[in-house]
């Protein structure tokens, strides 16, 4: 499990964008990576909007954003385009990070228990260090709390 202050180790991900996302190319920027359920559900919408609504602030601080949920590459193409997300979309469908992140948490789902993420942010700083973690995270004001961290970050 990650640690707070420590180095995040290098992972890659195919991304939206036919693109894939290594950390370690990332080195140099602020970066939030946030993790979600599922694409085009209520609360993963809303969250993935609130970022897009602060995007240019978070750009501003020299901070990139990814999304990273278990959905395929053609799940988050569509998401992506259908929300109008200037960031990109990481597909962990072997749920890898989710696990070096350990976000994957066992849910009451309709009275059974099933292993999901459990939505959740990091911020990892310009030289791969973990600074925060929020877990179990609720979508109202959320966004808004990650940038005033990356602003004191960035100062």
């Amino acid at each position: 499990m990650l640690t707070l202050d420590h180095f995040v180790s290098d992972f890659v991900l195919p991304s939206t964008g036919d693109k894939e996302f290594s950390l370690a190319t990332n080195v140099g920027k602020n970066l939030v990576i946030y993790f979600y359920p599922k694409d085009d559900t209520p609360g993963c919408t809303t969250e993935g909007q609130d970022f897009r609504d602060h995007w240019h602030a978070f750009t501003e601080k020299n901070c990139l954003i990814v999304g990273v949920s278990r959905d395929s590459i053609r799940s988050h193409e569509k998401f992506k385009e259908k929300m109008q997300f200037p960031f990109e979309l990481l597909s962990d469908v072997d749920e890898k990070v989710c696990k070096l992140f350990d976000v994957i948490k066992m849910k009451n789902i309709y009275g059974k228990e099933v292993p999901g993420i459990e939505r959740s942010t990091f911020v990892i700083d310009t030289q791969g260090r973990l600074r925060k973690e929020w877990r179990g995270v609720k979508v109202p004001g959320h966004v808004q709390e990650v940038l005033d961290f990356v602003a004191i970050l960035s100062q």
